[in-house]
């Protein structure tokens, strides 16, 4: 994450906030409130204990302690708390969960290196094999 925090602080939504609408970000996020709508970040949701997702998450890491109902996509890891309830679809690379998390959801797991196309090039010349 290169510029994961502004002046030391997460962009947020406090906890006496409802938002309906599209975030996208650069900064790690933290909601403590309610969204309903899309959140697409390059670096860390944090999802506070009140904290309430409705809608469509893009992130690189998540750590879940509230609620979320929707699709999530990490695609690095997402940790789940003890305190945190999922449902919806789930793509993510690690999966962490505490005992004691609701996990209602469809997952998929993917590692980063399935995610990226290789292109093979044939060689212009035959080339013969020496030992």
């Amino acid at each position: 994450m290169n510029n994961p925090e502004v002046n030391g602080q997460y962009s947020r939504i406090e906890s006496t906030t409802k938002f309906k609408g599209d975030i996208i970000s650069d900064a790690d996020f933290r909601i403590d409130g309610e969204l309903e709508g899309t959140i697409k970040i390059k670096g860390k949701l944090i999802v506070g204990k009140n904290g309430k997702l409705n809608g469509v998450i893009d992130c690189n890491t998540a750590d879940i302690e509230g609620s979320i109902k929707g699709s999530l996509k990490a695609t690095n890891t997402l940790s789940l708390k003890s305190s945190s309830k999922i449902e919806g679809e789930v793509f993510i690379g690690k999966l962490i969960v505490e005992a004691g998390a609701t996990f209602n959801a469809s997952c998929s797991m993917r590692s980063a290196d399935k995610n990226s196309v290789k292109k093979i090039s044939k060689f212009s010349n035959p080339h013969e094999k020496t030992a």
